[in-house]
């Protein structure tokens, strides 16, 4: 029995090939994840090594304490020490060519090692050797446009502006810090000068020759006192890794959710190609049958064959897999400016890929293996190859697709009926789970009655092929089911992002239209120093109120206090404007009502503190505790401070003080060129200050979501090519099944070009289903996952996405039928006639 069934394996080779390839791709997109974290966590590790192993020992400050210089100078009187330096960190904000600073936090000024304990790498030019020059990090250098050669400004702990001449380009590895903020080297002086830091962050310790490092680690520590932590190198290596948040394997995690797809729609067609194959092979396994073989014996002879194509196609796909993955490491590190470094192959892709691949493969075809053990022996004395076509959906298959759709359709409308976030969210997860499954159920039945609306104008417009083409795809509705399902699946995740993703622009859209009726909105750049506040300058705003562009300039106070005994921010606003520019949804109470002694709340504050109108709450700070009425709660988004105080009761309690915020609203009839440059004129001696206007803040939120979009839609491509695989795997299978009738539609007048044509168009019809099935199932998928999501959620439908899907489905699908046409209409209808 096992010749016979490598013998018949080997007969149908050219079939199996296209299964092959499905699980070969689905294969290597699990071994290339693998290959993927594998390199980078080497490249890594090698980096985070690089940049310590110039350091025998460092002494690390922990928290806000520094490394005084007298330590320092303690440090090196230390015998066996060769060299020891300290490094200087703290902020100085770099100003981009616009005269802006840059970034929403302060970039890093940090001194710059030299002799044998420079640990960072000066890629282009040289490090600062005076007071006038400066280096850029590398990624700064390249968002901001500057380059060797150019003059750069920056400025001091006073804010003061200074010039420097940018001498290179420095790559520090990977810092998690520097990474956020960007960064500018300088010498050790001026390092010192520009942050205005009295002592060091880390002071770094070359050793001697002939001296160990553990040695010296001890002798060092001494000498810097219990106060710090002293490491060797390697301790040195594993706190920059732990320091810097790289998690690679949640990225791991993440190309392994897509991956699962990519089987998941694989197996649909290994399970759809052994259908079809057992189907031709009738008389086959009626004659084993009538020679002797056991039902076990056909059984387990499918399963074979299943294995050993599984178990070459894994190992083919492990193949693939080290190039993708090495591949995806090289793109991965271009992009991000991350480690990357030489191709490492585990054990892991073999271990995981290959036994992941054949299991698929063999469970897939477990159910068209059992369905072979059900083939009489009397079905070798047919004359026709082919069985009898079932394919309906049976009752047990109808009542189990109605209740997990009923199911998932519940779980659904329960999310949708709790408050809006994580939990809500994971539920419609949950529920899209049991919807689709109870599709996938009902499926034979949707292809039925899809066939005939999406067929129709085909069997219209092409005359006899487009008639014939219908007539198929509506033949076998189980099988055309199972091979709709496959590009299903990718579409239904295409749209789901989609939807979701212009449902999210919607909604800031319209919450930045309704809640945020404002032109500009301007802060001062951030401080890291927790002691510091970074408030708007008030010559700024003075200049802002002097511009006559503008109709409201509004500014908002903050201050830190104690509410109901709770710590929180309060606020004040420029009041004159509450109510007449700025019409915040209120829930309850009236904004008219803010007076001395009144006070409004957000309402998830008012929540939290148990209050409501008409109700207290008590307000403690440096002046005293005061108690004040609850006149108003607000709801959704909105630009006022969550807890609003009267601007007399504000300045009582914390002084007057320059805002943190500025609003301003330009008059009608002002254009945005013209309001944009008379806030450019205001600020011109204030670079500190940043800008944002309502079309940047929906630009940057564009720019991000459709990034998402291209990395989601980049990875579920792999699964739509599996089911282009398996549509056109399936025309191949069934070119082959209906040889003879192919022949007679010849003999009856049909052309090559009609043959070809009705294949063609039978792909159209199936690829079209089950892109609509997909569309439909994902745009409500997505609409109700933000909707649980995110509260007040607006509806965004991207029509033109979800038509582009439609139109490349359907061509994708023409595509997929040109080899089994060709195939079709290049056999001779004389032999295929005399075939039995």
């Amino acid at each position: 029995m096992l010749k016979t069934t490598l013998a018949g394996l080997r007969s149908h080779l050219l079939r199996l090939m296209l299964t092959a390839l499905a699980i070969t791709l689905g294969v290597g997109f699990v071994a290339g994840t693998f290959v993927l974290t594998d390199t980078m966590k080497a490249g890594f590790d090698r980096q985070f090594t690089a940049s310590a192993d110039k350091v025998s020992v460092a002494v690390l400050a922990d928290g806000d304490k520094k490394v005084p210089e007298a330590t320092l100078g303690a440090i090196r009187a230390v015998q066996g020490v060769e060299d020891a330096q300290g490094q200087v960190r703290g902020d100085a904000p770099l100003l981009g060519k616009n005269g802006r600073v840059y970034g929403d936090t302060p970039t890093v000024g940090m001194s710059m090692a030299t002799g044998e304990l420079a640990r960072y790498t000066i890629e282009k030019g040289r490090a600062p050797a005076g007071p006038g020059e400066a280096v850029l990090e590398k990624t700064v250098a390249a968002h901001t446009g500057y380059h060797v050669g150019d003059t750069i400004r920056v400025l001091d702990k006073k804010s003061v502006p200074h010039t420097f001449t940018v001498t290179g380009l420095v790559d520090v590895g990977v810092d998690q810090e520097i990474g956020f903020r960007g960064a500018v080297g300088f010498t050790k002086p001026v390092a010192a000068e520009m942050t205005g830091e009295r002592g060091y962050v880390e002071v770094d310790v070359k050793a001697a020759p002939g001296v160990s490092a553990e040695g010296l680690r001890t002798a060092v520590a001494q000498a810097a006192g219990s106060s710090f932590i002293t490491v060797t190198s390697h301790g040195l290596a594993k706190r920059l890794a732990a320091r810097s948040g790289l998690d690679v394997n949640q990225i791991a995690t993440f190309f392994l959710a897509f991956a699962f797809v990519a089987l998941f729609v694989a197996a649909l067609v290994i399970y759809n190609t052994f259908n079809i194959l057992i189907a031709q092979r009738t008389r086959e396994m009626a004659l084993l049958r009538c020679v002797g073989a056991t039902r076990g014996q056909v059984f387990r002879g499918v399963l074979i064959e299943s294995a050993v194509v599984g178990l070459l196609a894994s190992v083919l796909g492990v193949i693939v897999g080290i190039g993708l993955g090495y591949g995806a490491a090289l793109v991965f590190n271009s992009g991000t400016g991350m480690a990357g470094g030489s191709l490492v192959v585990s054990a892991t892709p073999f271990l995981v890929g290959i036994p992941v691949g054949l299991a698929v493969t063999v469970l897939s075809a477990l159910m068209p293996a059992r369905a072979a053990t059900r083939v009489p022996p009397v079905a070798a004395l047919r004359t026709q190859s082919e069985g009898p076509v079932r394919g309906r959906a049976g009752i047990i298959r109808i009542i189990v697709g109605a209740l997990l759709t009923a199911a998932g359709t519940g779980v659904a409308t329960l999310a949708l009926t709790t408050k809006p976030g994580q939990g809500p969210f994971l539920m419609v997860m949950v529920a899209g789970a049991l919807v689709f499954l109870g599709v996938v159920a009902l499926s034979p039945l949707l292809v039925r009655a899809l066939s005939g609306i999406v067929g129709g104008l085909p069997a219209r417009i092409f005359g006899v092929p487009g008639r014939l083409a219908l007539a198929n795809s509506r033949r076998n509705p189980k099988r055309a089911a199972v091979t709709t399902v496959a590009l299903t699946v990718g579409v239904t995740l295409m749209t789901m992002f989609s939807v979701a993703l212009a449902s999210v622009r919607s909604t800031a859209d319209h919450s930045l239209t309704h809640q945020y009726p404002v032109d500009y909105q301007l802060s001062a750049q951030a401080s890291t120093q927790a002691s510091e506040d970074r408030p708007i300058p008030g010559g700024a705003v003075a200049r802002l109120r002097a511009q006559p562009d503008f109709s409201a300039v509004i500014e908002v106070h903050t201050a830190s206090a104690k509410v109901n005994g709770q710590d929180g921010d309060v606020g004040s606003m420029t009041q004159r404007y509450l109510g007449r520019d700025l019409k915040p949804t209120v829930a309850s109470g009236s904004l008219a009502d803010l007076r001395p002694g009144a006070v409004v709340l957000h309402q998830d504050q008012a929540r939290g503190l148990g209050a409501r109108v008409g109700g207290t709450v008590s307000l403690q700070t440096r002046q005293g505790t005061a108690t004040l009425r609850v006149v108003a709660i607000v709801s959704g988004e909105s630009i006022l401070p969550d807890i609003l105080l009267d601007e007399t009761d504000f300045t009582r309690s914390f002084g007057s003080k320059d805002p943190d915020r500025v609003f301003l609203i330009a008059k009608k009839g002002v254009s945005a060129t013209t309001s944009r440059a008379a806030v450019d004129t205001a600020l011109k001696d204030y670079p500190i200050v940043r800008v944002a206007s309502a079309a940047d803040i929906k630009n940057q939120l564009s720019d991000a979501l459709d990034q998402v979009f291209l990395i989601v839609a980049a990875l579920l491509a792999l699964a739509i090519v599996i089911s282009l695989i398996g549509i056109a795997n399936t025309l191949t299978l069934s070119v082959v099944e209906r040889t003879r009738e192919s022949a007679l539609l010849r003999a009856l007048g049909l052309t090559r070009r009609g043959l070809r044509r009705m294949l063609s168009l039978e792909a159209l019809i199936i690829s079209v289903i089950g892109a609509l099935i997909g569309v439909v199932l994902g745009a409500a998928l997505g609409w109700v996952a933000i909707s649980a999501a995110i509260d007040n959620a607006v509806l965004g439908l991207p029509i033109g996405r979800i038509v582009l899907f439609l139109v490349l489905a359907a061509v994708a699908g023409v595509v997929a039928a040109i080899m089994p046409g060709r195939r079709a209409a290049r056999t001779s209808i004389v032999e295929s006639l005399a075939a039995e």
